[in-house]
């Protein structure tokens, strides 16, 4: 008698790296866990600029060499919305066009699905999900302080009548300390914008789907997970089980290439070999941070006033080849000038205590080097749960998305972080002053309290992930719901 078909889970990312890798790697770890068998279809929407093409596809040939059952479904391209009023309407407006597409793939799916695991901005095609009989998660790619924010929302915009950035007073989230306006994520400070709009949908969504997996852990957030859990998020209306299974890190090509005797170390490595212990202070901004040649003037007074020992990612605008204005807000970065960024004499000032480093470099395998003690961060999830996984404590400079709320939570929550106040109204413009005290507050003696709740962090990190930890745990509930939830889909 022949085997029944494997089911499949259905994967949505949005194109970014942050989106699409977090969510593969989560449904990966079903794959690699053993016990009930699962496939996985991620279906590959075209994105709307050359630049992200070519790195998703860069993404699919790396996993299709993986050796995985991992599937590949491309969707047929679709025409961009000309009329987005922003970055996230534009993106939830696109990826909306293609629910046809996805109707049509999901249903023709060869063997059972295990689900249809949506993307935070695709949370609406739970109906096309619900409509084809099959299970729908959404993939919650940032905080579970997002996720609680996103869910009560809906409240907030009901009894707060004025808009968030005319509040007086703080906004009250469940699960956190009262959030200031100013912490806000970006998209939903003006309440009559596009974005918001659709952030408000979005919250709706979620509350619609069989389930939530979060890319965080029980003992990471215990309040905002705890909100959504128990009601509190949605008063009236429970909320759908939450499976936090992170931190979801994708370490393995950092450490494979650190002990590869074939090749050399990365240059940036190379250089924190020969610093002391936790004597470097790490600044990177992600794969979108770039600054102004004003805000860089400011950097290098502050780096050069405080003393400590520096490694500083520096990228140049993006160009427009590289993705300026592009419609999905992927402005991608270029390799800096170091001549004309920087001003004159300040390498060779600073030449044996800092390096600056005009290029991509390897964030992950920086951050777990024994030399760097303190990361000056723009906030994204996924490299605060890299600095978390490695015990370093952070300053954070929010400059988009959901940075800002980040930032809010790893200071006022967590206790993992120093404050660093940014100026929303400048375009997030730190001065000197503030970077310079900020620094030495994160590297002296002021920081303490931070480093030992980053190591404490580490900790919770590393046991979550482990056999028997929380994450393990909601990665079985999870593994065991998709299992006895997959059906052929039916039209």
């Amino acid at each position: 008698m022949a085997a029944p078909p494997t089911p499949t889970l259905v994967l949505l990312p949005e194109w970014g790296a942050g989106h699409l890798m977090s969510m593969l790697e989560s449904c990966k770890r079903l794959l690699l866990r053993g016990g009930r068998a699962f496939s996985i279809t991620l279906l590959v929407m075209r994105p709307p600029t050359a630049q992200a093409t070519s790195q998703v596809e860069e993404h699919v040939r790396r996993e299709a060499a993986s050796g995985l059952d991992i599937r590949f479904h491309r969707l047929p391209a679709v025409d961009p919305p000309a009329d987005a009023a922003g970055v996230e309407d534009f993106i939830a407006r696109y990826i909306q066009l293609h629910a046809p597409h996805v109707r049509d793939a999901v249903a023709g799916m060869p063997c059972p699905v295990a689900a249809l695991v949506l993307d935070l901005f695709a949370a609406p095609m739970v109906d096309v999900a619900r409509g084809l009989g099959v299970p729908s998660y959404v993939f919650m790619s940032s905080t579970g302080a997002m996720l609680a924010l996103m869910l009560h929302l809906p409240v907030l915009h009901r009894v707060v009548t004025v808009g968030f950035d005319e509040l007086d007073g703080e906004l009250h989230v469940p699960g956190l300390p009262p959030v200031p306006p100013e912490c806000l994520p970006c998209p939903v400070v003006d309440k009559k914008s596009p974005n918001y709009t659709w952030f408000l949908r979005l919250g709706g969504s979620f509350m619609d789907a069989t389930g939530i997996i979060a890319n965080t852990a029980d003992g990471l957030e215990p309040g905002p997970l705890a909100a959504v859990a128990d009601g509190r998020a949605v008063p009236g209306r429970p909320a759908p089980p939450v499976y936090p299974v992170g931190p979801v890190l994708s370490l393995g090509s950092s450490a494979s290439k650190k002990d590869s005797s074939s090749e050399p170390p990365h240059q940036c490595v190379a250089w924190l070999d020969a610093q002391p212990p936790a004597s470097v202070v790490f600044l990177c901004f992600g794969s979108m941070g770039w600054f102004e040649p004003a805000q860089v003037v400011e950097i290098t007074a502050a780096l050069e006033r405080c003393g400590h020992r520096f490694l500083w990612v520096l990228r140049g605008p993006p160009s427009s080849k590289s993705g300026a204005g592009a419609p999905d807000g992927s402005e991608h970065p270029t390799d800096a000038s170091l001549e004309e960024l920087l001003p004159e004499g300040f390498l060779r000032r600073t030449e044996g205590k800092g390096l600056v480093w005009p290029t991509w470099a390897p964030q992950k395998e920086i951050l777990a080097h024994p030399a760097v003690g303190g990361f000056v961060t723009h906030g994204g999830w996924n490299s605060v749960l890299e600095s978390l996984w490695h015990g370093i404590p952070m300053a954070p400079w929010p400059l988009y998305a959901e940075q800002h709320l980040n930032a809010f939570e790893l200071v006022a929550d967590m206790g993992v972080a120093v404050p660093l106040k940014v100026d929303r109204k400048r375009d997030n413009f730190v001065e000197a002053t503030e970077l310079e005290r900020a620094v030495r507050c994160l590297m002296g003696e002021e920081g303490r309290k931070a480093r030992e709740k980053a190591a404490e962090m580490r900790d919770v990190c590393r046991k979550a992930v482990e056999n028997g930890g929380s994450s393990d745990a909601a990665l079985q509930r999870l593994s065991e719901a998709l299992h006895d939830g997959a059906v052929p889909p039916t039209i």
